[in-house]
Formats: structure tokens, sequence, C-alpha cells
């Protein structure tokens, strides 16, 4: 089923790190908005290039009803891309049009304890996550970041431990996969959500928490890469095709 296109008007923007940019949009296309019910709900930006139009997949990080506006955080790198820049620069009463939203993941009420774990681009869908936890909820959450500049403060439960990492100058998604991987693991059932770096997350992570720790798909099925270093989201996807074929190809060998 195709997911709607709407078009939306930016209302205001807001620096919140460094590196991240909140855009606040509503406008008279709000009405036609359908909220998602999932905690990773996200929605693909539609940016006008040379008569194509390039998709940008972004998480929406929230839906106010009453004020008529969703809300999605930008990673910005100065120049580099499409969609920072964008965010950096675009005015209030400028328009842009999106499909979706979509989604699949939010936090189970009957899992034991919750893993989450993800980069700058992860940010919004695990923040969201935390929030609707119920109050006894208890896990880890993992977010790696540029540095101490692009923490932000995030409402979680008093039982998920949140652990802040400063890559610094390391590839991005390696001191994540080192720090999942070096965490306790707990008893009872777990519900993951790891998102980030593509090689990190779906090369390494993936396989440790399904292989290694043995958790089963209907418990971890929000294991997947966001981006993939070196690559526009075009590229992204082709690298993510070839990865699913070889790794079909080598569990049927």
């Amino acid at each position: 089923m195709a997911r709607p296109r709407t078009s939306l008007t930016v209302q205001r923007t807001e620096w919140l790190t460094p590196h991240l940019i909140r855009v606040h949009l509503g406008g008279p296309g709000f009405a036609a908005f359908r909220p998602g019910e999932f905690t990773d709900s996200y929605v693909k930006f539609i940016f006008p290039r040379d008569g194509v139009e390039v998709l940008r997949t972004y998480t929406v990080r929230s839906v106010d009803q009453l004020a008529g506006e969703i809300a999605a955080d930008f990673v910005f790198h100065g120049a580099e891309g499409i969609a920072g820049p964008w965010a950096a620069s675009v005015q209030p009463g400028e328009t842009i049009d999106l499909y979706g939203p979509g989604g699949a993941y939010s936090p189970r009420s009957d899992a034991d304890w919750h893993l989450l774990a993800g980069d700058e681009a992860a940010l919004p869908a695990i923040a969201t996550a935390l929030e609707t936890m119920n109050a006894d909820a208890t896990g880890m959450a993992f977010v790696e970041v540029a540095g101490p500049d692009d923490e932000l403060p995030l409402k979680k439960p008093d039982g998920v431990e949140l652990t802040w990492l400063h890559r610094g100058v390391r590839p991005p998604g390696e001191l994540l996969a080192e720090a999942v991987r070096q965490a306790p693991w707990a008893h009872g059932q777990v519900q993951v959500f790891i998102h980030g770096e593509a090689k990190s997350v779906m090369h390494d992570l993936r396989r440790y928490v399904r292989r290694e720790r043995g958790v089963s798909a209907e418990w971890a099925a929000s294991i997947s890469g966001y981006w993939r270093l070196g690559r526009t989201e075009e590229g992204f996807r082709e690298w993510k095709a070839e990865l699913t074929a070889s790794e079909s190809a080598a569990a049927n060998s």
C-alpha cells in the first residue's frame, strides 16, 4: 500500500546540539497527516534535485496534535549531504513534501528488559522509545555521538541505564559495537532496538544479538542500519540489498 504524500510548512527550527537541528512542520497540510503508531515512526522527505525527487528518511521525533505540528531531527555535517544543509538554512513559511509515516518498533511491556543502541541518526527513535516505556521498565541504552556537546537530556525510566559514548576521531559505530558487546547481559527476555551506521550494526551487532546471544527475530527484529559511511541513501540501499543477498546465499550454501 502506497504511503500518503503530505505537504507541510516549516514553522521554526532550533539547534539542539552543534550537530543536531530540530525542524517543526505544520500548516494547512497537517490535517492530512496521520501519525504512526510506532516509536520509530519515520517519513521520507522529498527534495527536488535537477528534475528528480530525492528521498531522505527521518524519524518523527514528536507529533503535537494541539499545535498541529510534527518535529524531526536532522544530523548536520556542514555542507555535506542534502537534508542536513536544508535543515540548517530553511526558513519558516517554506514547504516540503513527504511520504509516510512508516514504522515497525515500539517497546513491549511484556519484555523483561530492553536493549537500545544507536548513533545520532537513531537518537530520535531511542528518545521516543524511552519516553513511552512503562515507569518500571528496565534495561540499557547506548547512544554514540561525536562528543559531550552532542548529548541531550532524555526522559527515561529509572531502571534503564543510559550511557553516552563519545567517538571523537574513531570511525562511527566502532565504539558503540564495543560497548554493547562488553555490557553485562541480563536474565530474562530482552527486546532489542539497534540502529546506526550499517556496517557496525549489521555486520557486528546483529550477529552478536541473534547468533551469540540467541535472541529470536520476534524480539530482535529491529536491528538494522540507518546509514552507511561514505554512501548516499541510494547507495546505502544498494549496499543493504547486496548484503541481504550475500547473507541469504551463505545461509543456503
